[in-house]
């Protein structure tokens, strides 16, 4: 797996810890799509940004990342870290979560593979990565992106791994008409300025959540997908009737 920092985008990381109202949203959405899940993996968890706030709301969290440098500042916050998905347990996990990261990965249908593989039987998955490939610009080059994804594709890419996809969703509609724009105008050389985000963050963002209800199906800057990988009860295979199963799977 390729790390956000490996392609020297460690200044973009930092810089969005200035956009306040985004990194809540989605410590709020991880932290509803994942009701019942108390051991979560973060993968790619970066800084620990967000490992950081989903242990503060009590969830046991552990770290995914393979960038040494980001390693020894997780492992010094004390968060148990994973340098590759082959070290953890398969089926040891209630849920996973991965924000902006699957984006980095060239073959992410494996990925995906193998995080069905670590998750439980009833536990979740959460994705939430850059939309429209017609957005790619400098910032996408910059941090090492190698796509972006629509939203039909992420759903059957998960679904192929195995999963059963429960919702799917773009965000952040005017985000895609500023990311349009900052390509079309070929703008900058890809680096997150920090008080362009705080502005955004503080005036454009809350506005674009409350257009994204009408556009959610449509378009954004990011689209995200919940799935779970099915439960599969010792009496699926055989034909029987529902009298006929056990007492704890009616």
């Amino acid at each position: 797996m390729a790390s956000k920092n490996t392609f020297g985008g460690s200044e973009n990381l930092e810089a969005m810890r200035e956009a306040k109202k985004y990194n809540a949203f989605l410590v709020d959405e991880v932290r509803y799509r994942m009701q019942g899940c108390e051991h979560l993996l973060d993968f790619g968890a970066g800084n620990g940004l967000f490992a950081e706030s989903m242990l503060k709301q009590g969830h046991k969290v552990a770290c995914l990342e393979p960038e040494p440098a980001l390693m020894s500042m997780l492992e010094a916050a004390g968060f148990v870290v994973y340098e590759t998905l082959e070290s953890i347990a398969p089926g040891s996990l209630d849920g996973i979560y991965t924000l902006n990261v699957l984006e980095h990965i060239e073959n992410d249908r494996a990925i995906l593979s193998s995080l069905y593989d670590r998750i439980r039987p009833g536990g979740q998955l959460y994705i939430y990565v850059p939309a429209f490939q017609s957005l790619f610009s400098a910032m996408d080059k910059k941090v090492g992106h190698v796509r972006r994804y629509r939203k039909d594709e992420l759903v059957e890419k998960c679904r192929k791994a195995g999963f059963e996809v429960t919702a799917s969703g773009y965000v952040d509609s005017l985000g895609f008409l500023a990311s349009l724009a900052y390509r079309l105008l070929g703008a900058g050389n890809g680096t997150l300025n920090g008080n362009t985000i705080r502005l955004y963050d503080r005036y454009v963002f809350p506005l674009s959540r409350v257009i994204d209800a009408l556009t959610s199906r449509l378009f954004g800057k990011n689209v995200w997908v919940h799935a779970s990988r099915p439960v599969t009860y010792p009496w699926a295979a055989a034909s029987i009737s529902t009298s006929d199963m056990p007492d704890e799977y009616r």
